[in-house]
């Protein structure tokens, strides 16, 4: 409290002291033991109220005591199914869970994890991936700064991310792995991974690498077989032992029919072997006739130009060739797509041969561009010629529909550098990035498409596109969500099919431990995208004869149902309109494979290493109960002894109104009862 509220204070009590004797000193002329406790009521009413004008203000402190945290993280991957250990999982879970010691000296958080951390809801072990590298990262953002003592429930066996050994490292915390499975170590052998391409062409042998493992002592001879159906097409003596516990096979395989072509690769498994489920697995290529062919025309070097290469041949299906201006005239009968970067007057016999041939394109425009050739040489739309260059963000059109996009978070992509100026076209067109300047976004085009005499064309507005798919792959530690962007626009750059009303986005197969996402965009008679429409997918098994009918769900600028739940096996499907005589129909196979019963054993080591390094302390299922004990006697966790000061408007203390209200209304009964009223 300041000096100047205190000595306002002293000044309201001397106010009120005043006038309570003024009224009742002065104007009673005399003094009585009713005047004077009229004149206490009178001060108190009128000292009360002169303290809520001034309003002081008072810190209030709180002191409390905080336990520490204790986190219970639980495996709910099928792993865990697989060896049986969900009844003891289930188990320490309650049993640590209600524990009232650990209660009493901690906060108790459960969670649960697969390919993601969940706070615990129910256990279902059905979870098709486990991620531990995920678990400590989000854990790391959770529990930081506090004393947050782990407990992991899990075999350890990790599917997916990175070595979760190196996260744990960076999680402050002692961990408390309790594993679950049996430790003991058998002999096994295991195809360990199984390297294809999607795709292959009609006539052509695609390769195939498959990498063996064994585990144990004796020395063992066994046979390695790739059969279709019925039929084995590759097959191999292999011999382990212990030293020699591991092979590479590189072989190829025939592509000789169109279509998804399904095998399956088996390791033959010794008759005492206890786990013959990670002995085998099944893949599949889908076999194409033909290979789109795109030219990148360019007539000086960019770090772009390696970056497209990449991206387009991330697909299979396509071949990128460098070409000069004059080079690509002479090839654009094989080409389906010619993609222009910086044109100037050197591609004028190019642009001339393209309207020709009525060749679809993608020009990329930056400031190495001559714009005034461009302007010259472009029928359909026009750029201001700036020598100014500006770095430009890009904003996602949800609302274009030409072909399904997803939301790669362009906002957070570096921008690209371009001319300064607005570009205009003089036919339709529908942009797919806008130009965002800073915090600004504006409607002129950064990436636009458009359809003129049954030929598409798109105009990129920058360059340093290499920057995105580098920040692509750190966003999404990936760089398939760049490629499948840019994968999609040459896709539809490459063709000159004519739209449909409903278009279907979907893969001709899926492994089995994938989530299926399949995708739909239904138009309007003026090919506009509508956001009304409902859309369901009729789902029939092949083999089982069944059916099932399930909703689209609307995101963004197109409609997604889920059918990850579906079993392996080969699907036939048909999307239909409900409001209109509109349908499509495909196929395509789910792969039997589940990832999380390729393990025979727990992951002791790798669970005791993380325990050793966080100082914290490794238990078996059998002997949970123990780390009830440690964890109470453990002296690194006692509450901590924390104050919180909060500053409190004397407004805002209630019982000031209460004796205001009292002390008058003691004081006006008192003088009616004496007849002084």
């Amino acid at each position: 409290m300041s000096t100047q509220t205190i000595l306002y204070i002293i000044l309201a009590g001397i106010i009120a002291l005043l006038l309570a004797l003024f009224h009742y000193k002065y104007k009673a002329k005399g003094a009585s033991r009713k005047n004077a406790l009229f004149a206490l009521l009178r001060f108190i009413s009128i000292f009360s109220v002169l303290l809520l004008l001034i309003n002081p203000k008072f810190n209030q402190v709180t002191v409390y005591n905080q336990k520490p945290n204790l986190v219970l993280v639980v495996d709910n991957s099928n792993s865990i199914a697989h060896l049986n250990q969900e009844n003891n999982v289930s188990k320490i879970v309650e049993d640590l869970k209600n524990n009232q010691s650990l209660n009493n000296k901690f906060t108790i958080d459960v969670f649960s994890f697969g390919n993601t951390l969940h706070t615990l809801d129910t256990l279902s072990f059905k979870e098709k991936q486990t991620n531990l590298d995920k678990v400590f990262k989000e854990l790391t953002q959770i529990y930081k700064n506090t004393v947050s003592p782990t407990i992991i429930i899990s075999d350890g066996n990790q599917t997916y991310g990175n070595d979760y050994g190196y996260t744990a490292k960076k999680y402050n915390q002692p961990i408390y792995p309790i594993v679950v499975g049996d430790t003991t170590q058998y002999s096994d052998l295991k195809l360990k991974q199984l390297n294809v391409n999607k795709y292959a062409f009609l006539k052509n042998k695609f390769p195939v690498e498959a990498i063996l493992v064994y585990n144990g002592e004796e020395n063992i001879n066994t046979k390695f077989v790739v059969t279709s159906g019925k039929n084995t097409i590759f097959s191999k003596n292999i011999s382990f032992n212990k030293i020699e516990n591991s092979k590479i096979l590189n072989f190829t395989l025939p592509a000789n029919n169109v279509g998804v072509k399904s095998y399956k690769a088996t390791l033959i498994p010794t008759e005492s072997e206890k786990n013959t489920t990670n002995n085998s697995k099944n893949f599949a290529v889908e076999v194409v006739d033909e290979k789109t062919k795109v030219a990148i025309v360019s007539s000086v070097l960019h770090p772009d130009l390696g970056m497209l290469k990449k991206s387009i041949e991330a697909n299979e299906q396509r071949k990128v060739v460098y070409l000069k201006p004059q080079e690509a005239i002479s090839q654009l009968n094989d080409l389906q797509l010619v993609i222009v970067c910086n044109p100037n007057n050197s591609f004028k016999n190019l642009f001339e041969a393209l309207k020709l041939n009525n060749k679809n394109k993608f020009v990329i425009a930056g400031p190495k561009t001559d714009f005034n050739f461009l302007n010259t040489v472009s029928d359909y739309y026009q750029h201001d010629i700036i020598s100014q260059t500006e770095d430009y963000q890009a904003k996602l059109n949800a609302n274009y529909n030409s072909f399904i996009v997803d939301d790669l978070d362009f906002e957070s992509f570096p921008p690209l550098i371009s001319n300064f100026g607005e570009p205009s076209f003089s036919v339709p067109f529908e942009s797919i990035l806008y130009k965002k300047i800073k915090s600004i976004n504006t409607e002129e085009p950064l990436l636009a498409t458009f359809e003129i005499n049954k030929r598409r064309e798109a105009i990129l507005f920058g360059e340093n596109l290499w920057k995105w798919r580098s920040q692509s792959f750190i966003n999404n530690k990936s760089f398939n969500q760049f490629d499948n962007f840019i994968g999609k626009l040459v896709q539809y750059l490459a063709s000159n099919k004519r739209k449909n009303r409903l278009d279907v986005d979907y893969e001709s197969f899926y492994q089995g431990s994938s989530n299926i996402i399949i995708s739909a965009q239904f138009f309007n008679k003026n090919y506009e995208f509508d956001a009304n429409e409902n859309l369901n997918i009729i789902v029939t098994d092949r083999i089982n004869k069944t059916s099932k009918t399930i909703p689209f769900i609307l995101k963004n600028n197109n409609y997604q149902v889920d059918l990850s739940d579906l079993a392996a096996s080969d699907y036939t499907f048909t999307v239909k309109a409900t409001s209109e005589n509109i349908s499509k129909s495909g196929n395509f196979k789910i792969l039997e494979y589940n990832i999380e019963q390729q393990f025979l054993n727990a992951n002791i080591s790798k669970l005791k290493t993380i325990a050793n390094q966080s100082n914290g302390t490794s238990y078996h299922f059998n002997d949970y109960k123990s780390i009830i004990n440690d964890l109470l006697n453990d002296e690194r966790y006692k509450p901590i002894q924390k104050s919180s000061k909060n500053i409190v408007p004397l407004i805002d203390w209630k019982y000031l109104l209460v004796l205001i209200a009292l002390s008058l209304a003691i004081e006006w009964f008192m003088r009616k009862y004496n007849g002084l009223i």
